[in-house]
């Protein structure tokens, strides 16, 4: 089968892989769309830090948003996942240990994340494996663009839950990329007063568009609008932003961390202290993706508008680059269509 194949920093090609096989407890998928996030352009840079640490290594079958049709099981009770639309999730826990048994195996100290830490190849790819305790259900409603944004839906949903948010609050989201997005989305589901800052002003300009009353460009929020905001999530990758959102969150507020910034960020203890701040880290998406079905399946998000582009396996090296097509949309997040034929 096709995959793209990262060789080394900088250099990925598609190439002629040998096809995946169901063993027992796995499903094995073709893939329909995947989306490309910045976890996946760390590791074509070389800069995400677990290759540095020696947990990555080349080459790297990259991809964990994702979603496709089950077309054969590993095991017989598994036949009625056959024909369903799906996605799974990143984290796959050893299903063992006591943040396993304890519902946090996205924590797990040996597990696989796929596409991302050694061992698990990834989505983009003609097809894909997932066990078949790690999969969900897609209901038909949801488109196929969608259906591959589950995965930072989760993301963004988890974000949302840490918040607190009640109808009436005042929140903030640092961060107009797709979780800052999504998250905002999610945060007008649960009625609250949504504002957004960013830098792109196409960003800002959908997420208005996207029913977001309040935008803001990063420099604006950083005079005169401290203790503004009943909760605050930090969704984006400037090093700047963490110890600005405890500065803009209201005493007693809640700030929520799930942006990752390539060089340290530092925030002040003290103002957390001072202020009865509570501040929650987010990792994954793992207990949000059930949540995030839900809530494109409902109607109560619809993330579409996000995707700017759909292309395919051969493209994607252009655009883990940073490169954008002539016919793009203002949307933050590419997507790939694996069985998509490039065309010169």
């Amino acid at each position: 089968m096709r995959a793209l194949v990262v060789t080394a920093p900088r250099r990925a090609e598609v190439q002629e892989v040998p096809a995946p096989l169901a063993l027992p407890g796995q499903l094995l998928v073709d893939v329909e769309r995947v989306g490309i996030c910045g976890t996946d352009v760390e590791l074509f840079t070389g800069e995400m830090a677990y290759i540095h640490h020696g947990r990555t290594h080349f080459p790297l079958r990259l991809g964990h948003e994702w979603t496709g049709r089950v077309v054969a099981v590993g095991s017989p009770e598994d036949e009625s996942w056959i024909g369903q639309r799906v996605t799974g999730d990143t984290m796959l826990g050893c299903g063992h240990c006591t943040y396993c048994q304890g519902g946090r195996h996205h924590v797990c100290p040996d597990r696989f994340e796929v596409g991302i830490l050694d061992g698990w190849a990834a989505a983009l790819a003609e097809q894909v494996l997932i066990p078949t305790r790690y999969a969900y259900r897609i209901p038909e409603n949801v488109t196929v663009t969608a259906a591959a944004l589950v995965e930072p839906g989760g993301n963004s949903l988890r974000a949302v839950r840490a918040a607190a948010i009640e109808p009436g609050h005042r929140v903030l989201v640092l961060g107009s990329g797709t979780i800052g997005l999504l998250a905002a989305q999610f945060a007008l589901a649960e009625g609250a007063e949504v504002h957004v800052g960013g830098v792109r002003e196409g960003s800002l300009e959908l997420a208005r568009s996207l029913g977001v009353r309040h935008t803001w460009q990063f420099d604006a929020l950083a005079d005169g609008h401290d203790n503004t905001f009943d909760a605050v999530i930090e969704a984006s990758s400037d090093e700047r932003m963490p110890p600005l959102a405890v500065q803009l969150a209201k005493p007693a507020g809640r700030v929520v961390y799930i942006g990752l910034a390539s060089t340290p960020s530092r925030v002040d203890t003290r103002d957390l202290v001072l202020k009865d701040v509570s501040a929650v880290g987010i990792l994954s998406a793992s207990p949000g993706l059930a949540g995030a079905i839900e809530g494109f399946a409902g109607g109560a998000v619809i993330p579409d508008s996000i995707v700017s582009e759909v292309i395919s396996l051969e493209e994607v090296p252009s655009r883990l680059e940073g490169a954008r097509g002539a016919a793009a949309g203002p949307g933050p997040k590419v997507h790939v269509d694996p069985r998509r034929r490039f065309e010169k």
